[in-house]
Parts: C-alpha cells; sequence; structure tokens
C-alpha cells in the first residue's frame, strides 16, 4: 500500500507540462481504469505501477477531487511568478504586434505546443507603477517557452480562455461593423438583408469554436465519473 501520496488540492499546484503530457498519453480508446491511473499517476507524480497499489475508496476520492478541480470556471490570472521572476500578461492587446499573434494563434493550436504560446503571452515584467506594468520586448517564443513549461496550470488555462474570447468578440464586432456599413449603401444593403442566414451561421459557428475550447480544457468527465 502507498503510504504517501501529495494529491493535488487546486490546479495552480499542476504545471502545465504535467498537463500536457497527460494529454499526449490519454487515448479515447483507454478503458475507465487505465483513464483513472494515467490521470492519478501524472498529477500526483507517482508510477503507474504505484497506483495499482492504492486503495479503491482511496481512488475514487482522488478522482472526485480532481472533477471538480477541472470543472471549475477558468479565471483570467494577470501576473504569476516562477521563482523569483514575475511573469505578465501581454499589458495591451491592442498594441499586440502581427508576429505575436501569428506565434499564439500557431501554438495555441495544440497543446503539445501550449507553453510556447504562453511564452508570447507572459513574458518578465520589467517595470512597474501602481497597477500599470511594462514586459521584455518580444523577439521569439524560444526565449521561455521551455520556462512556461513549469507554470502554474490555471495561469495556462485561464489565459487560453481569455484570448480566444477576445477573439470571437474581436470577429462578431467586426461582422456588425461591416454589416452596419454595408447597410448604409443601398445597393450593398439588399444583398445584406438577404444573407442574415449567413451571419446567424456565423454566429453559430463561433459560439460552437467557443464551446469547443471549453471542453478541451477539461478531463474527460466520464473517466472520472464511472471509476
Amino acid at each position: 500500500m502507498v503510504t504517501k501520496i501529495k494529491i493535488p488540492t487546486s490546479l495552480n499546484e499542476i504545471t502545465l507540462e504535467q498537463y500536457q503530457y497527460l494529454m499526449k498519453i490519454q487515448d479515447v480508446n483507454d478503458s475507465d481504469d487505465v483513464a483513472a491511473r494515467k490521470m492519478i499517476a501524472v498529477l500526483c507524480k507517482i508510477p503507474m505501477s504505484d497506483v495499482m497499489r492504492i486503495e479503491y475508496k482511496s481512488i475514487t476520492e482522488i478522482l472526485e477531487k480532481f472533477n471538480a478541480m477541472f470543472s471549475q470556471k477558468n479565471e483570467f490570472i494577470q501576473r504569476f511568478k516562477l521563482h523569483t521572476t514575475e511573469f505578465g500578461f501581454i499589458p495591451s492587446l491592442e498594441t499586440i504586434s502581427f508576429g505575436e499573434y501569428v506565434d499564439i494563434e500557431k501554438y495555441m493550436s495544440d497543446w503539445q505546443t501550449m507553453n510556447s504560446a504562453m511564452a508570447v503571452l507572459f513574458r518578465p515584467i520589467t517595470k512597474q507603477k501602481g497597477f500599470k506594468y511594462d514586459i521584455e520586448p518580444y523577439y521569439s517564443s524560444a526565449t521561455y517557452s521551455e520556462v512556461m513549461k513549469a507554470m502554474p496550470l490555471d495561469v495556462a488555462l485561464g489565459a487560453n480562455v481569455f484570448f480566444w474570447n477576445l477573439g470571437t468578440e474581436l470577429l462578431s464586432g467586426l461582422m456588425s461593423f461591416l454589416q452596419d456599413q454595408a447597410m448604409t449603401i443601398p445597393e450593398i444593403s439588399a444583398k445584406v438583408s438577404s444573407s442574415d442566414k449567413d451571419g446567424d451561421g456565423i454566429r453559430a459557428f463561433m459560439h460552437l469554436r467557443k464551446e469547443t475550447l471549453q471542453d478541451s480544457m477539461k478531463l474527460p468527465h466520464y473517466h472520472l465519473l464511472n471509476v
């Protein structure tokens, strides 16, 4: 029987690297017990062989705790510390460079490159005054991509949701703006009126995109509840 096991009590105690590894080894074809073993082994940092020696009652309690943690809303966390260095989220996304945006979108599409996306969004704070601060200029995600593997998972999840929600709002705003502009031109107004269905389709797509993103942030619940 395993006598000592450190169980994380919040997503802040789980690193991005742990979550990335868990996403890498999880398989949709895994049986519930295999998925549970992988989850506990990775998040509690113990060998999978040790998981088999834990009491069944304790296993169910651990999985219930994990289920509760991953079911919570992902709040945006603007600053965090790694060792002695404080990292801050890009102060103003309105002034984000094209290179930064391209890299964020590219790396954020896959959990295995999420640390590179976080290395664009978060950089060391160089100067601060009150609640305002400056961060290091962006040169390449490679500068801090390895460092970001150790960042707290709650920070990474919150930043991910925040960035994509913002992107969805910007797309929605752009669509409304273009429709408003078109309505001021009689020739285009008739075409816009006949394309309302297309607008509804775009809005539905953006809503689906948001739901898909939020679902991808959670561990498979069927593995957690059926143990």
